[in-house]
């Protein structure tokens, strides 16, 4: 037994002092560039790929789509030294180019980044992938990052769409700088060449960007920053990137980093002078897709200098194999134990990795045999997370009427709290019909696949017991129509237009952004929630289709809620996009207004009058060039006018009764921040080929609206609208 335990301590000694070694080897610094890195050199995360190459942090897709990736060097990089104040000194070259397949499809950017993190790829739209989507964790949150960004976002306080930035820890950049000063257009599809670099010593970091691989003398950024604040000992190099339903690529086409304490800042990986970019390298990126790397074109040296630099650049690249054989044979001098342990340790991990393999899959298998709908299971298979039925039957007390937060045509809306974690969660119960599995297996297919910020999350579904269940984020502020008709304090107007601005964002996602198009065909007050922060999200997508983009859709009968349906869906059952804008118009004139879409005056007791309908009201004020008289009194004209008038305006425009003249979602969430200007809205309400109001008049007496699907009846009903609390 003595034997056996003094092995082991001689093993996991050599393989300690193995793991010391090379860390004190390649702890202090770091060099490299696209000349030797392997393909194990890199952490291709998201939609991050390789392509003749190159390095593609998004994808090559024809029709306009949001995404993100991250490509890092697989290594960290230490950044701190112990019982040292003085921060790494570092420096990076890279070229890259924003090509775009659609012009007029723009949207996204890229960002060299040093993060903590390297397991998460940001979230798809306008933060580049740099912010991690709310509700999701990595092993760090906190970024330092130079973004090159091809769209203004307000929210960030962009100052353009072609600009470069410094961010810490946030979108909102600390130094901006305008890259049109440099007449250099990120999306022009041409070679961009960057220069980053810090100097430990004097706190000085410089951003110089140029078309030329000479280093401008200036740099377009200069600033004081310390360092240390923002990063750890250890941090991953690389860069991400994102589109927000565009066609944008963005490609990364040479790369070189150096980094170390030395006193003075490390000049660019093999570049004897600061004005020249590194030389092209020797060797190739080991990439399965292609034979060569591209290397940025050779630069343009002063003449007479051209033989010392590569004569320079030789000798360095000498000095560096020597070095790096040096250091191998020193370690191959630790003796044999050293080797043994590595190789010992590494078979004992492969081995522990297999098993633990092993036994994950067969638990796996065996549960999926104990299920008792293996066909429905196997449609959510690849869904959101699965949660037990005892889980949620406990998270809401055995279905507590006392915890019913909402109603819908298709099942109950829950409050839970999972006793597990505390988390506090909403639970969908579907109803038992063929329509609420239909419904069940629709929101799940659509929503499990879907990420934005403006929509509500689904965490996971149960189908156990005869029960469907969905279970999803809960949303503290509730839902839309409950804080404009319900809440004591009228919704102030600031918390109004970021409302309207978040679902017209995640409309735009679903309609132009997505790989499918995804038309809600539900989109009312009551499916939007509101979180702490008064942020939209679009819920309820149990009415959703999937298409592809370009095809048209099938007829179907006609789904949602009086007042925000679509004349011309109710006529030919067609849902589109712009069936979808239609009813985001009626929203708009309902958080404005403060009055639903259509609402039955009462003429006498019990007795119920005509319908009063909410775009006609607002149209005819327009007419009569009292369009502010629509704002709803409540907030007592704490608002400013302009912006209240086009946001009007805007719902008008969503409410034309031709389709083919209503606005996309982008173009509205562009009219929004007022990157568009709001199209010229009539007086009077157009007509169409088919009489609308007298649509809309038969409408009241034949159709019956049960919160869901509408279907026509031939008797008449005497039913008042409710607005309907589908979540």
């Amino acid at each position: 037994m003595s034997k056996l335990c003094a092995k082991f301590s001689t093993f996991f000694f050599f393989f300690f002092f193995f793991c010391t070694l090379c860390s004190s080897i390649d702890g202090a610094a770091t060099e490299f560039d696209f000349g030797t890195l392997t393909l194990s050199s890199l952490k291709l995360l998201g939609d991050a790929h390789l392509n003749n190459g190159s390095v593609r942090l998004t994808r090559d897709l024809p029709v306009p789509n949001s995404g993100s990736g991250r490509a890092l060097y697989t290594k960290p990089v230490r950044f701190r030294q112990i019982g040292s104040q003085q921060p790494a000194s570092f420096s990076t070259f890279f070229s890259f180019s924003v090509m775009n397949l659609n012009p007029s499809s723009i949207g996204g950017g890229l960002a060299f980044i040093i993060s903590p993190d390297a397991e998460t790829v940001g979230d798809a739209g306008g933060s580049l992938g740099l912010l991690i989507a709310e509700g999701e964790t990595g092993s760090g949150s906190g970024f330092l990052a130079v973004e090159f960004d091809t769209l203004m976002d307000v929210e960030f306080k962009d100052i353009n769409g072609n600009h470069v930035g410094l961010d810490l820890n946030t979108m909102v950049s600390s130094q901006v700088a305008d890259l049109g000063a440099l007449d250099i257009d990120l999306k022009s599809g041409d070679l961009v060449n960057a220069w980053i670099e810090y100097d430990g010593s004097t706190r000085v970091f410089n951003i110089s960007v140029s078309y030329s691989n000479l280093k401008p003398k200036e740099p377009l950024l200069s600033f004081s920053l310390d360092l240390d604040q923002y990063v750890n000992d250890f941090m991953y190099v690389g860069f991400s990137g994102s589109t927000q339903g565009s066609t944008e690529v963005h490609s990364i086409e040479w790369w070189s980093f150096s980094s170390s304490f030395d006193s003075s800042s490390p000049s660019s990986p093999g570049s004897s002078s600061p004005s020249l970019s590194p030389p092209p390298p020797t060797a190739t990126l080991m990439n399965p897709t292609a034979n060569t790397v591209k290397s940025p074109p050779p630069s343009i040296a002063p003449s007479g200098s051209d033989s010392e630099s590569s004569s320079s650049s030789t000798t360095t690249t000498t000095e560096k194999n020597t070095k790096s054989s040096s250091c191998h044979n020193q370690l191959c001098k630790q003796g044999p134990g050293a080797v043994a342990g590595v190789v010992t340790a590494s078979a004992f991990v492969l081995a522990l990795f297999a098993g633990a393999l092993i036994w994950v899959y067969s638990k796996k298998t065996k549960q999926l045999k104990k299920s008792s709908d293996s066909s429905f299971a196997s449609e959510v298979i690849k869904m959101p997370k699965e949660f037990t039925y005892k889980q949620l039957k406990a998270a809401t007390k055995c279905f507590n009427a006392n915890r019913i937060i909402g109603h819908g045509a298709f099942g109950t809306v829950y409050k839970g709290i999972l006793p597990d974690t505390g988390d506090i969660i909403a639970v969908k119960r579907c109803s038992h019909s063929s329509q609420g599995k239909d419904e069940f297996l629709s929101e799940l297919s659509i929503i499990g696949t879907l990420r934005h910020r403006n929509l509500v999350r689904l965490q996971g579904w149960c189908h156990e017991k005869g029960e469907i269940l969905l279970v999803y984020d809960l949303m503290s502020n509730g839902s839309l129509d409950k804080a404009l008709f319900e809440a004591r304090i009228p919704l102030p107007w600031p918390h109004r237009r970021k409302i309207l601005l978040g679902v017209a964002s995640a409309l735009a996602y679903l309609h132009q952004e997505c790989e499918n198009q995804v038309i809600h065909r539900d989109i009312k007050a009551s499916n939007i929630m509101l979180d702490e922060g008064f942020n939209a999200r679009l819920g309820d997508f149990g009415l959703a289709r999937q298409i592809e983009h370009d095809k048209s859709p099938d007829a179907t009968v006609a789904a949602g809620t009086m007042g925000y349906l679509a004349p011309e869906y109710l006529l030919t059952g067609r849902a589109t996009e712009k069936t979808d804008v239609f009813s985001y118009g009626a929203v708009v004139l309902e958080v404005a207004s403060g009055r639903r879409p259509i609402e039955r005056e009462v003429t006498g007791v019990g007795k119920v009058g005509v319908a009063s309908n909410l775009v006609e009201w607002v149209w005819s004020l327009h007419r009569e060039g009292r369009l502010l008289m629509a704002a709803d009194a409540r907030l007592e004209g704490e608002f400013e006018e302009a912006e209240m008038r086009r946001v009007l305006l805007v719902g008008l425009a969503c409410s034309h009764p031709d389709p083919l003249a209503r606005p996309t979602m982008r173009t509205v969430v562009q009219m929004l921040v007022g990157e568009a200007e709001v199209p010229v809205v009539p007086r009077a309400k157009p007509s169409t080929s088919f009489s609308t109001s007298h649509l809309l008049l038969s409408l009241q007496d034949s159709v019956s609206d049960c919160n869901g699907m509408i279907t026509i009846s031939t008797s008449s009903s005497e039913k008042g609208f409710d607005g309907g609390d589908i979540v």
